[in-house]
């Protein structure tokens, strides 16, 4: 059985969402954030990083959410991945590294100016047209189709879903993007995405 080492309102929520839509047994073993947000030291005893989340299968420990979420599609023999189409592919791929490797940096900087006073303020005016960007990009891509990667659902719009809650959260993205927001409904609508945060418990951005 899969463990999931789960740190409550982190980017492990998305692998319980995606182990319920796969039907995939897993147990969870639960953290709790420290006063400053940083993750316990207890997750240093599964991972050098200390940080989630963190899977254990078959006596594999597993971190980085797109190493895991590529890891679950094989185990479940490709179900959520890409399409068969060269084109939906490659959407595929970008969305399933675009989510962290460049949308959800601006938002980190953003979360950690809300926690500045006057400074964070005045930073978050230049902050927040490069977050506009990300998020008229993405809403363009949810102009041609509903799905990132192509017709149906993907791991590409598991790994979509933590920063753009995040962003409707504490970045303006409700803001003329009614694509990301349609979205955003059909994802949190789902029955296993409800599953999920049953299993996960409170989860700031559901």
């Amino acid at each position: 059985m899969i463990i999931v080492h789960h740190l409550n309102n982190s980017r492990s929520q998305r692998v319980l969402w995606m182990l319920e839509e796969l039907e995939l047994p897993y147990e969870i073993r639960r953290y709790e954030r420290l006063r400053n947000m940083l993750a316990p030291p207890e997750l240093k005893r599964v991972h050098p990083l200390g940080k989630s989340p963190v899977i254990e299968d078959e006596g594999r420990v597993i971190a980085e959410s797109g190493a895991i979420v590529e890891y679950l599609v094989n185990k479940a023999g490709g179900r959520f991945g890409p399409p068969d189409a060269d084109d939906g592919m490659l959407r595929y791929r970008q969305f399933l590294h675009y989510a962290e490797g460049s949308l959800m940096p601006p938002l980190l900087v953003a979360l950690v100016l809300s926690k500045i006073p006057i400074m964070g303020r005045i930073a978050m005016k230049r902050i927040q047209p490069m977050i506009d960007v990300h998020l008229d990009f993405v809403e363009g891509a949810l102009k041609e189709r509903q799905w990132f990667a192509g017709d149906d659902i993907s791991a590409a719009d598991i790994m979509m879903s933590f920063p753009l809650e995040a962003a409707r959260a504490r970045a303006g993205l409700e803001r003329s993007r009614p694509k990301t927001v349609a979205w955003l409904t059909r994802i949190q609508s789902r029955p296993a995405y409800k599953r999920a945060l049953k299993a996960g418990g409170p989860y700031a951005y559901g």
